[in-house]
């Protein structure tokens, strides 16, 4: 009788080790080896390869007169922008988010207009029963779509209910969530390593014979990534992140991963009191409305993907007695780069903030990760610095090197363009960027120092 292998396997970057240990040996984190049965060893196995014995496969080229799948629209566009134009038949997508960020409410609201467009839609819940789901759905006013709802936690009895057999299968399957979901071909409790991994391969082998789209919901550690093995994230074609705070009112969803589309894309929405809203105007979030001009504060516009989202960049420099150690606190931004900021401000422009507890915050609770906010970033330190405000009708865009030069950035005309549009005439900006169609006044630098000169007033 064949022994099943013991084996243990990270769960943050999918390795394997023969015993347990405190660190992952791959990806060093800590305490992330769980212990998982592996397939049992056969003396066939042992002395065989896997050459010969089994079934040919049909081999197409790229060039095959074969129908593509199509892509199912979900009727919410900031969903369908994040997906890339849509849910493709028989593709696999994961959903993550923090508990009670709305995931369940939007794969809802989906599923509805979805169902309502004339598609089979079937909605699996392992968390809420059925008639939980409905009231919400009513509360949504949701409560007419012809859906279907169920609430199990065993991916065969799932699978034999939607037709594994000769059934039609839905056009659409959502699973909230995964950590739920068991299969008995493998031991162990719901949400354990070989549990999702296994339940996920189950699914996602009937979406792809099937031509189903299925959609994963997944739980998220403390840490923000989703909770289990990363080779989860691997197996399916898309990974969707649902960011924000519940304490704020809007919702980013962004593509960490798509096969069928950028990962450059998100879309925004509101919580409100009939669910999730869409938001065309991402910029109407992040600015805040400021009747008279303040120091340090300065409007960046950042681009994600295609679309280009206006945010203010706030900076408050607080003098000390000498001697104290100054504090240095970031909100949506990097925090090593807001140093190298000061270090260049400091080595290249003479401006001291060694003395100064420096605060930096990006308003609507937004996260920066465009290197084109240096120059931003740069203007609201100046002008915390010197006390002197700039113009609210100023934006501000451009890449700092250590050298303190002003460097290009990408899209800089679709930045100017949503920029002139929602009313902003000037615009301080990398010298290399000529871009006067778009109607706004352009004060381009070629280093910082000539940015520091311009808002200190000097000749």
């Amino acid at each position: 009788m064949a022994k099943p292998q013991k084996r243990y396997v990270c769960q943050s970057c999918g390795s394997v080790a023969s015993k347990w240990q405190g660190q992952c040996g791959d990806c060093k984190e800590w305490n992330t080896l769980v212990e998982d049965m592996g397939g049992v060893v056969t003396p066939f196995q042992a002395k065989h390869n896997l050459q010969s014995g089994g079934k040919a496969v049909d081999l197409v080229g790229l060039d095959a007169d074969i129908a593509l799948p199509e892509r199912i629209a979900t009727g919410i566009a900031e969903l369908d922008r994040a997906l890339g134009g849509g849910l493709v038949e028989g593709s696999a997508t994961l959903l993550g988010g923090d508990p009670g960020i709305g995931k369940s409410t939007l794969l809802l609201q989906a599923c509805a207009i979805v169902a309502k467009a004339g598609h089979d839609v079937t909605y699996i819940s392992g968390e809420e029963a059925a008639d939980q789901i409905r009231l919400r759905a009513r509360r949504l006013g949701l409560g007419d779509a012809p859906m279907k709802l169920a609430a199990a936690t065993s991916v065969r009895d799932i699978l034999t209910t939607l037709g594994n057999g000769d059934g039609k299968p839905p056009a659409l399957l959502v699973i909230d969530s995964i950590q739920t979901m068991h299969s008995d071909l493998i031991e162990g409790a719901p949400g354990t390593v070989s549990q999702v991994r296994a339940s996920a391969q189950e699914l996602i082998r009937f979406a792809k014979e099937r031509g189903t789209a299925v959609v994963l919901v997944g739980h998220v550690t403390k840490d923000g990534a989703i909770a289990g093995p990363r080779v989860l994230e691997h197996m399916v074609d898309t990974v969707l992140s649902f960011e924000g705070e519940r304490s704020h009112q809007y919702r980013i969803l962004r593509a960490i991963k798509n096969r069928f589309g950028g990962t450059d894309e998100i879309g925004v929405f509101a919580m409100a009191e009939q669910g999730l809203e869409e938001v065309a105007n991402p910029s109407s979030l992040f600015l805040t409305s400021r009747k008279d001009d303040v120091s340090g504060a300065v409007v960046f516009p950042a681009l994600e993907g295609t679309r280009p989202v206006l945010v203010e960049i706030q900076a408050l420099v607080v003098r000390l007695a000498s001697g104290a150690t100054p504090r240095r606190a970031v909100v949506g931004w990097d925090s090593g780069r807001l140093a190298m900021i000061l270090a260049v401000l400091e080595a290249r422009c003479g401006l001291s903030f060694s003395t100064s507890e420096v605060y930096l915050n990006v308003a609507g609770g937004y996260r920066i990760v465009d290197p084109a906010a240096d120059l931003a970033v740069a203007a609201a330190l100046i002008s915390a610095l010197s006390e002197q405000p700039i113009p609210a009708e100023t934006v501000a865009f451009g890449e700092i090197s250590l050298s303190g030069e002003v460097r290009t950035v990408s899209h800089a005309a679709l930045r100017l363009r949503e920029a002139s549009k929602l009313g902003f005439a000037k615009a301080l900006l990398p010298a290399s960027i000529d871009s006067r169609e778009s109607g706004m006044a352009l004060q381009g630098f070629s280093a910082l120092r000539g940015l520091v000169d311009h808002l200190l007033g000097r000749a």
